[in-house]
């Protein structure tokens, strides 16, 4: 190794250490008032069935950021929706997003979904046997376009367009794993993306957004008649959400707003003219809740790591160095726990530990009248 590589990890911590003492005081000016401003009102009622008989099904922290706040997830008892509630506003969604996929956070994000080569390539061949040569193909949350790159291997002749909120997809037009990144909200960009594509796509991307129904309205505005939605989402039905409770990591609190059951997705999407395909939930399946929990376990008992949303000041020699041997402890019960996960992964659907489905359906010519005032 040079002495340039050698000296290339400090001059990573000495600029992530800078733009965290940049960024400090805009943090801490932010939550000077608290995070109540972050959140709406309680909602009383099921955003997706309307019911009114509604039970906690959790209460959680950010476990991976960190920021300050503490959220509540009920479950419908009528149809078994998941919904954050009270659920972030605009400016709390801006909050906790922030510094998680770009800034701060983009260097480790932008790196851990590059290595997801497998898990994208499955993905993508989803859509063989209903779609051989699609030609224009439409990844709604896309993030950096990892994806989107992947799939051009597999369907050398077909155009990727990427969607999202972050500058990642701006990042990913530049670098060319997209043809066009299209920047904002997908229910606002619709229109002008109407009838483009043989392919909408959404991995991951439902139980993040606030109304999940609106979305789903946008992709077959997006679609050609007879054009395909795959869409993959966290299954919220998944026993190791029960078993791991808070410590299982789909929760993903903050950022996952809904999380619907595969019936009341597969339900919705035939009210909106869908001809549903196909439904998985052992491909889909990512071998990692047990690992995940433990990482989870450890980070929340180690020290924190320095953040500019974290009062105080920044951890000294001895809270890093305590930090590294509790981890490096850990190293062991991370190793075992991914064991099990890689063992248990083949007969996770079967034991209904599978913790994601995967839909596909096809856009069906539209009728003289929906009733709801769609294309």
């Amino acid at each position: 190794m040079t002495s340039t590589e050698s000296g290339r990890p400090a001059r990573k911590a000495t600029a992530r250490a800078q733009r965290i003492a940049t960024l400090r005081s805009s943090y801490q000016s932010e939550l000077a008032d608290g995070t109540g401003r972050f959140f709406e009102p309680r909602r009383a009622d099921c955003p997706w069935c309307g019911s009114t008989s509604l039970r906690v099904r959790l209460r959680t922290t950010d476990l991976l950021q960190h920021k300050p706040g503490s959220f509540t997830l009920n479950e419908c008892r009528g149809c078994g929706h998941v919904f954050q509630n009270p659920r972030l506003t605009t400016a709390g969604l801006d909050f906790y997003y922030r510094d998680f996929y770009d800034g701060l956070g983009e260097q480790r994000l932008g790196a851990a979904f590059g290595m997801r080569t497998a898990t994208y390539r499955n993905r993508a061949r989803t859509v063989v046997p209903f779609a051989a040569v699609p030609h224009s193909w439409l990844d709604v949350g896309t993030g950096h376009g990892h994806f989107c790159e992947t799939a051009h291997a597999i369907f050398p002749e077909a155009s990727f367009d990427g969607l999202d909120l972050t500058e990642g997809v701006q990042l990913a037009e530049r670098l060319g794993r997209v043809t066009h990144g299209f920047r904002g909200s997908f229910p606002e960009l619709a229109p002008e993306l109407a009838g483009r594509y043989d392919v909408v796509s959404m991995f991951h991307y439902l139980e993040h957004t606030a109304d999940p129904q609106k979305e789903l309205l946008a992709a077959r505005q997006a679609l050609r008649p007879g054009g395909l939605l795959l869409v993959e989402v966290p299954d919220p039905r998944c026993r190791y959400a029960r078993l791991l409770g808070r410590w299982w990591l789909p929760w993903l609190q903050p950022q996952h707003l809904n999380m619907m059951p595969a019936p009341n997705l597969r339900q919705r999407l035939t009210d909106l003219g869908f001809t549903v395909l196909l439904e998985q939930h052992d491909k889909p399946h990512d071998a990692g809740d047990l690992l995940g929990a433990c990482w989870l376990l450890l980070d929340a008992l180690a020290p924190r790591e320095d953040a500019p949303w974290l009062p105080g000041t920044p951890p000294g020699r001895v809270r890093r160095a305590w930090r590294d041997l509790l981890l490096l402890t850990g190293v062991p019960v991370l190793l075992l726990a991914a064991l099990l996960d890689h063992l248990i992964a083949p007969f996770a659907h079967r034991a209904g530990l599978s913790n994601a489905y995967r839909l596909l359906a096809r856009r069906e010519a539209p009728a003289a009248s929906r009733g709801d005032g769609s294309p």
